[in-house]
C-alpha cells in the first residue's frame, strides 16, 4: 500500500504572522515531506525540518510566457540557471509557464510554447529535472491565459516530446475550466508530473463548502501509480496549521 507524497505551497500558508520557524516544523510534524515556491532565503531552513522543496519557479513570468518567441532567449537563459539551482537543491520540478493569448491563437501558442521549451529540454533532461507546464484557469484568476486547458498542454507536451517536459495538472484551475477531474486524470495522467489542490469556488480549504471530493481524487492518482507530489495550494479560511493538518488527513489516503 502507498500513500501520495504531500507538499505545500509556501505563498499561501506563510501569512497571519506566522513565522518560518514555526510553520516548517508543524508541517513536518504533520507528515508533509516538501514545501514547494519558497523563497531561496529559506531553503537551508527547510533542509533543516527535514523537508524537501517539491518544485521553483523556472522562469518569469505567468503573463509573459513560451508563447512568444522574443520572450525565448531571456526564458531559456532564466530557465538554465534555475536548472543548475534545483540540481544542487535536490529539487525535481521547475514550473513554467505559457504566458497569455493577447491574441495568439491555440494552434500557434501550442507551436511557440514548444519550440521554446525543446530549447532547454536536453538540459533538463541531463539534469534529471522536470520542466513542468502548469495549467491555469483563465476564467477567475488569470484572464488570458493560454495554457488553460487540458488538451493543450498535452499537444505541446507531444510536440516537444521529452520525459522531462510535463504538464503539473492544478485540480483547483481545471475544475474551474473543464470538471471531470477524474476522466481526465485517467485519460492523460502519463502527462502528469505535479498535481495541485484546492477548494473550488473560493480556492480556500478542502471542506464541505467546496465542490471538489477529494478522497476519490486522491485515490484515481494513486491507482495511475504517481509517485510525484501532491501539493496544497489553497488560502486557509481560519489557523493554518489547522487547516494544513485537515488536508493532509483527508488525502493521507492508501492506494
Amino acid at each position: 500500500m502507498s500513500r501520495l507524497k504531500q507538499s505545500f505551497g509556501w505563498w499561501c500558508y506563510a501569512r497571519n504572522d506566522i513565522k518560518p520557524e514555526e510553520l516548517l516544523p508543524a508541517a513536518a510534524e504533520i507528515g508533509y515531506a516538501a514545501v514547494e515556491l519558497i523563497g531561496q532565503e529559506y531553503w537551508p531552513l527547510v533542509k533543516q525540518y527535514g523537508l524537501a522543496i517539491a518544485s521553483t519557479g523556472g522562469h518569469v513570468s505567468i503573463g509573459e510566457g513560451l508563447n512568444r518567441r522574443e520572450n525565448h532567449e531571456r526564458i531559456e537563459r532564466e530557465i538554465l540557471k534555475s536548472i543548475a539551482l534545483a540540481e544542487k537543491w535536490g529539487i525535481p520540478n521547475l514550473i513554467c509557464f505559457s504566458g497569455n493569448r493577447g491574441g495568439l491563437d491555440d494552434a500557434t501558442g501550442i507551436e511557440i510554447t514548444a519550440e521554446g521549451l525543446r530549447r532547454v529540454a536536453k538540459a533538463a533532461e541531463d539534469a534529471g529535472i522536470t520542466l513542468i507546464l502548469e495549467l491555469l484557469n483563465s476564467k477567475v484568476d488569470h484572464p488570458d491565459y493560454q495554457c488553460d486547458k487540458t488538451a493543450w498542454g498535452v499537444q505541446v507536451c507531444q510536440l516537444v516530446d521529452s520525459p522531462r517536459v510535463k504538464l503539473l495538472y492544478d485540480i483547483y484551475h481545471m475544475q474551474i475550466m473543464e470538471g471531470d477531474i477524474i476522466r481526465t486524470i485517467r485519460q492523460y495522467h502519463p502527462y502528469f508530473a505535479h498535481y495541485h489542490t484546492a477548494g473550488n469556488p473560493g480556492r480556500n480549504d478542502l471542506d464541505e463548502a467546496q465542490e471538489l471530493y477529494y478522497p476519490a481524487i486522491v485515490r484515481t492518482i494513486l491507482e495511475t501509480g504517481y509517485s510525484g507530489y501532491l501539493t496544497h495550494e489553497f488560502v486557509p479560511k481560519g489557523d493554518v496549521v489547522g487547516a494544513l493538518k485537515a488536508a493532509f488527513d483527508l488525502c493521507a489516503i492508501e492506494g
